[in-house]
This record gives structure tokens, sequence and C-alpha cells, in this order.
């Protein structure tokens, strides 16, 4: 009778990211046929207002010759390929910019190259190549992809959570934990008012590479995610198959694993590293601020009934506050000489 015990975040970080069976190796999960949808597949809209979002912020920099845009995390490739193509509208803004993906999953990379094919597009795997004075990082469903640890306060005691696995069962179980070794890593006492913390030591890192190079620099970071704002943490992890919740526990790197975030924390991380966050809000209003139904209105005048109908229908699924207009939240961090708040509350 075989026992052995990995942090939650090892298990989750072999379940999606194991080079012969993660899930992220093997499966395509975007789209009705897959395991889920995201904002880019649902309407094209969505990632022209990006890209509009990003000219703009572009113009405030008063039109560089050189710009960095980096999305983090490409997925099936169908934001970068909407936004260059939007980019192509606007030669100028188009001349100027350098697209990069940094993308991690090399199954994704060959997703990813071949629906990009004979774009200007480069892949990077780490930042040492973002050397100009203005860039611009975007991430949408890139902060949920991490692995997370999960602890737990009980009778004043803090446990971490791990996978026991016996006989080829995986179970939950919680493990006494120093606390105050993982803050003294983040730099702040985040246990606090605390009974239960989710915590992504990899995005952490991330983040703080990412916050090194906009201080040196007058870019911003753009990340869409679902999620909630709230100094109370709770557990929000779940395995997600056919569109549906799944026990990530069984048929491990058959299911992906994945986590709500909590973007009064991301929040404290940018703050932190000595950035300034401009703006927290939803997708819905983020959206609507970027005039999403006045395109629609423009596109909807040559359509027919049943095209038109789908293409508000589409709106409707990504900004209404039932479905993903208020699930999904937008954050917007910046060099603290960066004063642009378009697109969010004053």
């Amino acid at each position: 009778m075989t026992k052995s015990f990995l942090p939650l975040d090892q298990f989750i970080e072999d379940a999606l990211y194991n080079k012969e069976k993660g899930f992220y190796t093997n499966n395509y999960p975007f789209g009705k046929e897959g395991d889920f949808i995201t904002s880019p597949h649902i309407s094209i809209l969505f990632s022209e207002m990006i890209t509009l979002w990003i000219i703009l912020f572009w113009e405030y920099l008063k039109c560089p010759k050189k710009f960095y845009l980096v999305e983090l995390g490409a997925g099936s490739a169908e934001m970068m390929f909407r936004i260059i193509k939007t980019a192509e509208k606007f030669p100028k803004f188009y001349e100027s910019v350098e697209f990069f993906i940094f993308e991690k999953s090399e199954h994704l990379k060959k997703i990813q190259t071949n629906k990009l094919y004979g774009m200007k597009v480069k892949w990077i795997n780490d930042f040492k190549k973002i050397k100009s004075t203005n860039c611009f990082f975007l991430g949408n469903e890139f902060l949920d992809s991490f692995a997370i640890k999960q602890f737990e306060k009980k009778n004043n005691v803090w446990f971490e959570k791990y996978v026991m696995t016996k006989d080829n069962e995986n179970k939950i179980v919680n493990l006494r934990v120093n606390i105050k070794k993982y803050e003294k890593k983040i730099g702040y006492n985040f246990s606090k008012n605390q009974n239960f913390f989710e915590l992504s030591l990899e995005q952490f890192n991330l983040i703080k590479q990412i916050s090194k190079i906009l201080n040196k620099n007058l870019g911003g970071i753009l990340l869409i995610d679902y999620g909630f704002i709230n100094d109370k943490m709770f557990n929000s992890l779940q395995g997600v198959k056919k569109h549906s919740n799944y026990d990530f526990l069984k048929e491990k790197g058959k299911v992906d694993i994945t986590h709500l975030i909590n973007f009064s924390f991301i929040k404290k991380i940018f703050k932190l590293n000595n950035l300034k966050v401009s703006g927290i809000t939803s997708q819905g209003d983020f959206l609507n601020k970027m005039g999403i139904f006045n395109r629609a209105e423009m596109l909807a005048k040559n359509l027919s009934f049943t095209k038109k109908a789908d293409l508000y229908l589409r709106l409707k699924r990504l900004t209404n506050k039932n479905q993903m207009g208020e699930l999904f939240k937008v954050i917007f961090a910046s060099n603290k000489l960066v004063n642009f708040k378009y697109g969010f509350k004053k």
C-alpha cells in the first residue's frame, strides 16, 4: 500500500503542464467542442476593443516609434490574431509595434504558430528581449492558469493543502505549515484577518519580473480574468471539463484546474512592486466604456436578422452582469508616471 504527499500547487502544475501527460500538453480545450470558451472566441469585437484601448494608450505615450506588445499566455492565439488584424487598419501604430507571445506550453505554441503563420509575431520564454522604453503586457485568462497553494486556519493554527495519493486515489489533506515563511517571500502579512488563503508563488514572481520592466519604462499591464474584489479569501479552486465543473482529483491530466482571481490581492502585489493601479472594473463596464455597442450597431446595419440577433446575443454574454460582464474583472497597472485611466471609473 503506497502513499505519497504532494503540495497542492505541485499537483496542479503536474496535472496541467507535465510534458507527457499534462492537460495543456495533449488537449485543445478552447471553444464549443473543448472544455471552456474564452471572450475572444465569443466575439471578434472583444479583441477589437482591447486593440483600440492599446492604441489609445500608445497615443497617450505620444506614439513612440518602437512599442512592444506582449501577450501573456495566448491560448489558441485567437486574440493575438484579431489584435494584429485590427492593428493593420492603423498603419502608423502597426509599423511601430512589435508583437510577442510569452507562452510556457510547447503544445499551445505549435497551435499558435499555425494560427499566426505569416504574421509578425515572436515567441519568448523570458523577458530578456523586452528592452524597449515603451512596452505593454496583456493577459486574458492568464492569471488563473497558475498553480496555487491553499492555506487554511483551524484553531489559530495554519495548515497547507496537500494531495495524498494512496492506491491510485487522490485526496486533499491538511499538513501544518509555517505561514510566516510565505509571508516573508511575498513581503506582507497576508494571513491577517484570514481563515483561508490561495497563493501562487509563480504568479507572484512573474508579476515581480514584469514590474521591474515597467518601473524602468513608460509601459503598463492590462489583465482580464474571472474573479472578485474582496479582501476575504475563500476556496475557489475548481476542475473544468466539457464546460462543466469536474472533480480535478480524478483523471489527472484530462481536466483543467482553475481558480478565481482575488483582484484586491493582485492590486496589493502591484503596489508592493511600486506600480500604480489605475483601475479595477468589470469586463462589462470596461467594454461599454470602450463603445462596443456603438461598434456593434455599425456592423449590424448590413446584417440579416439572424446574424444581427447572434451578434447581440454574443455581446450580451460578454457584457451582461448576470453572465461574463460582472464575473470577469479588468485591472490596469503601470509605471507611476503614467496617468492613463481610459475605460476605468475615475
